[in-house]
């Protein structure tokens, strides 16, 4: 095995945490930030200022919420071939999500303020590049730094949904709520799931009880850590599941319910709630290429080294049981290693992974999917070249846990 396991295991990523402790762990002032959560984030050069001019969808309530709906297409603007067929793709809605919402009024209208912002993004997940999400994280800050605007719901499509969501996650430099969500089945389905999940968001958004909790995925009225859901099934409306953890709560209809937290939550009003990953410092080329590599019996060394011949500077390895790679492949590895790419061991299992030993060159991504500990590594070497820092950062931010051993007595 390429990590030994050599301590205890890391503490759930969320966990269910009494209100008072959380609050106790925010008033006490000798509560200690994360050092690399406060790490110096390298100069780059300025990136192009991201203005946004939303659309409201009704006359403005003074009393209600001001909730931004981004419109980053996905399934839930498309249409289908007929109205049962939702596995055959027709075009896009003429009005994009707003053609999703405008039939839920008068009743949106006496939950928030709607406003719309329109991008470029299709959610198509074939064509979902680095920079959509670079993108589409400005655009959500640019629309969270409006005046009065209370939180954003962004639509996107279902098959890299959980990615999207991580990525705002660790970008998003607001503590406004942020919620993220689709559809499994095409607008002008029988079956389609599009208008509950985009009214159950918007109402999750104008409660403000995500407040601090960065980025949450909604579907089927369930609401999820971005860095802990996954989807588990190509075609079901359950198909999002929180893995070892479940979700953090639930809407059912007026009635919402947060049942846990991330662990974030804990720093909610200090400097270092924010991740050093602030995207108006870069541009979107300032993004690495980074891919991932799958393990497996007798797993070929060609991909890995084809990567770095193709300029990769990170790899994400996605191994068997808590990581291994075949030996063929670590041979490859170490000698990318001496060419300056850093790896990231992540496991296939959709658990629990190697937990991070500092062996050179390779950081454990403990239980972080490969697909997220694929971003967290892109971001991180695009605000950093050093290892160490990077690896901080995948231990920290990457890994966080609730930790209330100061306040023991």
């Amino acid at each position: 095995m390429r990590f030994r396991n050599t301590g205890v295991s890391t503490v759930a990523t969320s966990v269910t945490v009494s209100v008072a402790a959380v609050l106790l762990s925010l008033t006490n002032s000798a509560a200690t930030d994360s050092a690399a959560a406060d790490a110096a984030i390298p100069n780059s050069s300025a990136a192009s200022k991201f203005a946004v001019k939303p659309v409201a969808l009704a006359k403005r309530n003074p009393k209600l919420p001001d909730i931004v709906v981004v419109d980053a297409g996905g399934t839930i603007t498309a249409t289908a071939k007929d109205r049962i067929s939702y596995q055959h793709y027709g075009p896009t809605l003429p009005g994009g999500i707003k053609d999703v919402l405008k039939p839920l009024y008068p009743e949106l209208g006496k939950v928030a303020n709607v406003s719309v912002v329109k991008t470029d993004i299709t959610g198509t997940s074939s064509q979902t590049s680095s920079k959509n999400m670079y993108d589409l994280s400005r655009t959500v800050d640019a629309a969270l730094a409006l005046p009065g605007v209370d939180g954003v719901v962004v639509n996107s499509g279902t098959n890299v949904l959980e990615e999207d969501g991580y990525y705002l996650d660790l970008t998003v430099q607001s503590k406004k709520p942020v919620v993220i969500s689709g559809s499994m089945h095409q607008s002008h389905t029988f079956t389609t799931d599009g208008a509950t999940n985009m009214f159950s968001s918007i109402r999750l958004a104008a409660s403000g009880k995500t407040t601090c909790y960065g980025t949450v995925m909604l579907m089927n009225d369930q609401f999820f850590a971005a860095r802990e859901v996954t989807k588990t099934d190509g075609y079901r409306m359950d198909t999002f599941g929180g893995g070892n953890y479940g979700a953090l709560g639930v809407v059912n209809e007026d009635h919402i319910r947060t049942m846990r937290a991330p662990a974030r939550v804990m720093k909610c009003g200090k400097r270092s709630w924010k991740t050093p990953f602030d995207l108006s410092t870069k541009k979107a080329s300032d993004l690495p290429p980074v891919d991932i590599v799958n393990g497996y019996i007798d797993s070929s060394p060609a991909p890995i080294e084809a990567l770095v011949t193709a300029g990769d500077k990170g790899i994400v390895t996605s191994g068997h049981g808590p990581g291994d790679i075949s030996t063929g492949q670590a041979t490859a590895e170490a000698a990318a290693i001496k060419k300056g790419v850093l790896f990231v061991s992540a496991t296939r299992t959709g658990g629990e992974g190697a937990y991070d030993d500092g062996a050179p060159g390779v950081i454990g991504a403990a239980d972080l999917s490969p697909q997220k500990a694929r971003i967290l590594l892109q971001l991180g070497l695009a605000f950093s070249r050093k290892e160490s820092q990077v690896r901080a950062w995948f231990t920290t931010i990457g890994d966080p846990e609730f930790d209330l051993s100061a306040f023991r007595r």
